[in-house]
C-alpha cells in the first residue's frame, strides 16, 4: 500500500503576527511579576515533545485565577494577538507552539481541587492540576480518576486533547469522563457548560465541543470530571510472546470474549530492551503484554485465569503476577518509561510519534504490516500500544539534523495512517491533531467536515486568536 507523497507538514507554516509594545506594557501593568518576557521562560513555553522547532511566544502570563485568564485574553483580543494555553508542556503534536506568535497563558499555578463530591463520584478542579496530584487528593475518599496517558499531564491539557491512555479500554477517555467546564472565550467572557448531573438533553453539547478542541475554541479554567471507587482487588500481570502477532491475537480474543480487563498494553521486544537498560529492570526481552484486572478478589482471579488460558493458546508464557502496589508499580514502570527510555537509547535523537487507532478486529492487519515497514526502513523505533482498544504508537528515533531520517520517518507515518484510514480507523486515538496531523485530519474527515469545523471556529473566534494554526487552517 503506497501513501501519498505529500509531506507538506514536515515544517509548520509560520505566519507571525505583530505583538505591539502597547500590549506587552498593558500585560506587565496588569500582571506585574506574573508576566515574563525573559527569553529562557519564553523558550520553555515555546516547545513541547514534538519534533518541531518554532520561535517562542513574545510573553508568558502565569495565570492564578479565572479572572487572570479572562483579563489576559481581553487584552490580547484588543490587539488581535494570539493566546496559547500551556499546562505542563507534555504534548506530542505541537499543540502549544506559537506558529503565529502571540502570548502563552500558563495555567500550571491554577492547580487546586475546588470541590470533591464523593457521594456523586465527581470532582471539580482547576486546569493546572496534574493527574497524579488529583489522584493523591481523592484517594482518602476511596476514589480515583482513571485516565492515565502515561505522562503526568495536566487535567486541562488532557481535556483539551481528549486524552485517554492505559485504562481507556475499561473506563473510557476524557470525552466520557468530563461532565462540565468553565471556559474563557475569545472575547474574554466566562461561560459554563454542562452540570454535575449524569445526563442532560439541554441544548447543544458544548462540553463535548470544547473537549478535544485543543485550545482553539476557549481556555478551560474549571473542569468537573467523574471519579470511580478504588477497586476492591487489583491484579497485574505480564506475559511474553514469541511474536507480535501472537500477542495481538490474544488481545483480540480477550476483547471479543468480553473479558472486562482494565488495562492491556503491548510493548515490543526492542522497547523492552530499552526499558531494561534505562530502568535497570530484568524483564524478559520478548514481545510483552502488560495487563491489569479490577474488581472483587473472585472476579479478578477469574478474569486473570481466563486471559492466561487464552494467552497460552497463542504461545504466551512466563506469566508474572503482581497483587501488591509495589509489585504493580515495578511491572508498569516498563510502560510508563518507554518514551524516555527510547530517547536515551539514541543520544541526541528526537522521536517522530504516531498515534493510530483501528477497530479491534483490524488491529493485527494494521500493526503487523507497519512493523514490517519499520523494520525494513532501518530507522530505530519503539512500539507501545493501548491495544485493548486498538490504539498503538510507534516512535521513530531520528537525528534532528538529518533531513533524510526525518523524511523516512514521516513516510512511515504516512503509510501507517493511510493504512489505518483504509481499515476504518483514525489518524489519532488520543494525542490530538495539533500541527503534525492537520493533513491527516483532512483525509480522515473530508473537506465537508473540515468546513463545518472551520465555520464553528470562525463563529466563536472571529479574529482567530485562540491557539491559531492548529487542527486546520483558517
Amino acid at each position: 500500500m503506497n501513501a501519498p507523497a505529500d509531506h507538506a507538514h514536515l515544517a509548520p507554516e509560520l505566519h507571525l503576527r505583530e505583538v505591539p509594545a502597547a500590549l506587552i506594557d498593558a500585560l506587565q501593568q496588569r500582571f506585574g511579576p506574573q508576566c515574563s518576557t525573559a527569553l529562557v521562560v519564553r523558550e520553555q513555553h515555546g516547545r513541547d515533545e514534538s519534533i518541531f522547532d518554532v520561535p517562542p511566544p513574545s510573553a508568558v502570563i502565569f495565570a492564578e485565577s479565572t479572572q487572570d485568564v479572562a483579563d489576559a485574553v481581553k487584552l490580547a483580543a484588543q490587539h488581535k494577538v494570539p493566546v496559547i494555553p500551556f499546562g505542563v508542556g507534555s504534548s506530542l503534536e505541537g499543540h502549544l507552539l506559537a506558529v503565529q506568535g502571540g502570548i502563552s497563558i500558563d495555567v500550571s499555578r491554577m492547580d487546586k481541587v475546588l470541590s470533591i463530591n464523593a457521594e456523586d463520584l465527581t470532582v471539580t478542579v482547576q486546569p493546572g492540576i496534574t493527574r497524579k496530584a488529583l489522584n493523591e487528593a481523592v484517594k482518602h475518599e476511596g476514589l480515583f480518576f482513571p485516565i492515565d496517558p502515561g505522562a503526568d499531564a495536566s487535567i486541562g491539557g488532557m481535556a483539551a486533547t481528549r486524552a485517554s491512555g492505559t485504562n481507556a479500554v475499561r473506563y473510557g477517555t476524557m470525552r466520557e469522563n468530563v461532565l462540565a467546564l468553565e471556559v474563557v472565550t475569545a472575547r474574554g467572557d466566562v461561560i459554563r457548560t454542562g452540570t454535575r448531573a449524569k445526563k442532560s438533553s439541554a441544548g447543544y453539547d458544548l462540553t463535548r465541543l470544547m473537549v478535544g478542541s485543543e485550545g482553539t475554541l476557549g481556555i478551560m479554567t474549571e473542569i468537573t470530571v467523574k471519579l470511580y471507587p478504588l477497586p476492591e482487588a487489583i491484579s497485574a500481570a505480564i506475559c511474553s510472546f514469541p511474536t507480535i502477532e501472537a500477542a495481538v491475537r490474544t488481545v483480540i480474543q480477550v476483547i471479543q470474549l468480553g473479558v472486562p480487563i482494565a488495562r492491556c498494553e503491548l510493548i515490543d521486544a526492542g522497547t523492552v530492551r530499552m526499558v531494561n537498560a534505562h530502568s535497570k529492570l530484568g524483564l524478559r526481552e520478548e514481545h510483552m503484554l502488560l495487563m491489569e484486572f479490577h474488581g472483587s478478589p473472585a472476579s479478578v482471579q477469574e478474569q486473570a485465569e481466563m486471559v492466561q488460558e487464552i494467552a497460552s493458546e497463542f504461545g504466551g508464557n512466563a506469566f508474572e503476577w503482581a497483587t501488591t502496589p509495589e509489585e504493580r508499580t515495578r511491572l508498569w514502570t516498563a510502560r510508563h518509561n518507554a518514551y524516555f527510555a527510547a530517547i536515551q537509547s539514541k543520544p541526541g535523537c528526537r522521536a517522530v510519534s504516531t498515534d493510530t487507532c483501528v477497530p479491534i478486529s483490524r488491529l493485527a492487519d494494521c500493526l503487523l504490516d507497519s512493523v514490517a515497514e519499520a523494520d525494513a526502513s532501518g530507522i530505530p523505533y519503539f512500539l507501545v500500544g493501548h491495544v485493548g482498544d486498538g490504539n498503538f504508537h510507534f516512535g521513530y528515533l531520528i537525528d534532528p539534523a538529518n533531513p533524510e531520517e526525518h523524511r523516512v520517518a514521516e513516510e512511515l507515518n504516512h503509510k501507517l495512517v493511510h493504512r489505518a484510514l483504509q481499515l476504518e480507523g483514525t489518524c489519532t486515538g488520543e494525542h490530538g491533531v495539533g500541527l503534525h496531523k492537520m493533513d491527516f485530519l483532512r483525509r480522515e474527515a473530508g473537506d465537508g467536515a473540515i468546513d463545518m469545523m472551520r465555520t464553528i471556529k470562525q463563529a466563536l473566534d472571529p479574529d482567530n486568536i485562540l491557539n491559531p494554526g492548529k487542527i486546520f487552517s483558517v
